[in-house]
């Protein structure tokens, strides 16, 4: 009999062990905005959008090496979906102040989330931090935005991923300096 309860603690110990590990965070690689670029083009290279007539490489290229890792992000937050301040769906981007007037950064530089459970906005193109699995993925979003509609191409996606305010983008590009809109900061 103490043979049997000692076999039937062992295993129940191992069973919690297994239950720990298994509801135990899994950690996320914290990326730069850069990373999401393809190794042949550089790192510190703005990419212009696929429609700009360049030498440069076009932004369509997609980085294959994060595909199914679980990363975390920083960048900007702009709605697609939502209700009042909670937001469903959004794009992340690195550079705030998208209008219908301006390009839209290339798909390499776009990111399409799907929150785990709706994020309360307190801003448009809030900063945030996104944690998720990552999955290369062109797909096409038309926005209705301050000055009009957009359509924003994005080359990643991130299903169920779990959003944080932040208090900056480290790694931010600089906003467009040709906006309709800069007579607003004066």
């Amino acid at each position: 009999m103490t043979t049997r309860f000692t076999l039937l603690s062992a295993t129940a110990i191992a069973c919690v062990s297994c239950l720990t590990v298994a509801g135990a965070s899994v950690e996320s690689l914290r990326i730069r905005w850069s990373e999401l670029r393809p190794a042949d083009q550089a790192a510190g290279m703005v990419v212009l959008p696929s429609n700009a007539a360049s030498n440069l490489p076009k932004g369509e290229t997609l980085s294959r090496n994060l595909e199914g890792k679980r990363i975390e992000l920083t960048g900007y937050l702009l709605p697609v979906d939502r209700e009042g301040d909670l937001v469903y769906e959004f794009l992340l981007l690195p550079v705030s102040g998208l209008c219908s007037h301006m390009p839209p950064p290339p798909p390499n530089q776009a990111v399409h989330v799907f929150p785990e459970k709706p994020f309360k906005l307190a801003e448009i193109y809030e900063p945030v931090t996104i944690s998720g699995t990552l999955k290369p993925e062109l797909e096409k979003t038309q926005l209705i935005i301050l000055d009009g509609v957009s359509v924003v191409e994005s080359g990643y996606h991130i299903a169920k991923a779990e959003v944080a305010k932040a208090d900056a983008v480290p790694d931010a590009l600089p906003a467009p300096k040709a906006t309709p809109w800069s007579f607003l900061k004066k």
